[in-house]
């Protein structure tokens, strides 16, 4: 009872804050909205004409897609701890972060002019480094997922190399940077045509992972548990494996690499749950859509013109892995 009672409690608090994030963000930018003009918006008030063109082309794409990003990675990062059993698993672990960004990379040099250009080579190399990491487990013969992070690690090393590559025959004026800023995060520029866009891949993705939260649960006690309970490891690895990419590739090919937002979400629902249940999952999501709405706020504000995202959540990462690791409660994950 006290357990149940903690997570209504946690949950609720947590859906509170997160509220209050995208009500702040909302009012973020050059031009200023009020929270008094949001709501007179929300109700069908009289607000200014300028204010809610801003609101509704501007400012809420952007919080929706911060919200989306957001519970993508974390809902995501959850997926791959549970499933490689590893507190450090994340997102990136399999290769999609880098290979996003060494197709959005290519597409930059090649002279893709327009957004979609770049957004398409994103998603596309998201979904090659997914199926280069089953051609290596395949070719090991082995679905253990020791197999998998290594062949993550490969194909992110790969991946890697070509965006430098990449960078090495870019232009250093404009294409250069690019690179550079694509590959740091930003919800900078999303408007509400992007935002369904990406609905269309990652919502359908996140609902599925939801809907399958018994079989994530079970992966997470072991290959040998799930066989006993009539679950084939190998075959169910590779659905949720691919549904989790689908997610993240859609996400980044949009924002960019948000670091760490993958790794920290999961961390942040155990400590507020204690447990690792379907409600954990749900959690994830909802932190990782606080901080990413959290730093996309910072990003806006801290400096005269806008930080990329990464370096905001990297900086997070740092005090609460200090945290996590002399905890005894990360000692248990």
């Amino acid at each position: 009872m006290r357990s149940a009672k903690r997570i209504r409690l946690m949950t609720g608090s947590a859906v509170v804050l997160l509220a209050a994030l995208c009500a702040v963000s909302a009012c973020i930018g050059s031009y200023p909205i009020s929270l008094s003009d949001i709501v007179a918006i929300a109700v069908g008030g009289e607000v200014p004409a300028m204010a809610r063109r801003v609101f509704f082309a501007l400012r809420l794409p952007r919080v929706g897609m911060g919200l989306m990003a957001g519970a993508g990675l974390g809902l995501c990062g959850a997926v791959f701890q549970m499933l490689f059993q590893n507190p450090l698993a994340s997102p990136d672990l399999v290769g999609v972060a880098n290979g996003a960004g060494a197709g959005a990379a290519f597409a930059i040099v090649c002279g893709a002019g327009s957004v979609r250009g770049v957004t398409g080579g994103a998603f596309l190399g998201g979904m090659l480094a997914l199926a280069g990491v089953f051609f290596l487990v395949w070719l090991s013969g082995s679905n253990r997922p020791g197999i998998f992070i290594v062949s993550g690690i490969l194909l992110s090393s790969l991946a890697n190399a070509c965006i430098m590559l990449c960078k090495h025959a870019a232009d250093s004026e404009g294409k250069l940077a690019a690179i550079d800023f694509w590959t740091m995060g930003s919800l900078a520029g999303i408007t509400a045509d992007k935002v369904r866009g990406a609905a269309w891949v990652c919502v359908p993705a996140m609902l599925l992972l939801l809907l399958l939260h018994r079989e994530i649960l079970v992966m997470g006690l072991g290959d040998e548990q799930a066989c006993i309970l009539g679950l084939p490891a190998g075959k169910m690895r590779m659905l949720l494996l691919t549904l989790a990419t689908l997610c993240v590739a859609g996400v980044i090919a949009l924002t960019g690499v948000i670091s760490f937002v993958g790794l920290l979400a999961p961390h942040g629902a155990f400590l507020l749950l204690g447990r690792k249940n379907r409600s954990y999952l749900w959690m994830s999501g909802i932190v990782g859509a606080g901080l990413t709405v959290a730093a996309d706020c910072f990003a806006r504000s801290i400096a005269a013109g806008e930080l990329p995202l990464s370096i905001l959540t990297t900086l997070c990462a740092l005090p609460f892995f200090l945290f996590f690791i002399g905890s005894k409660r990360g000692a248990r994950l």
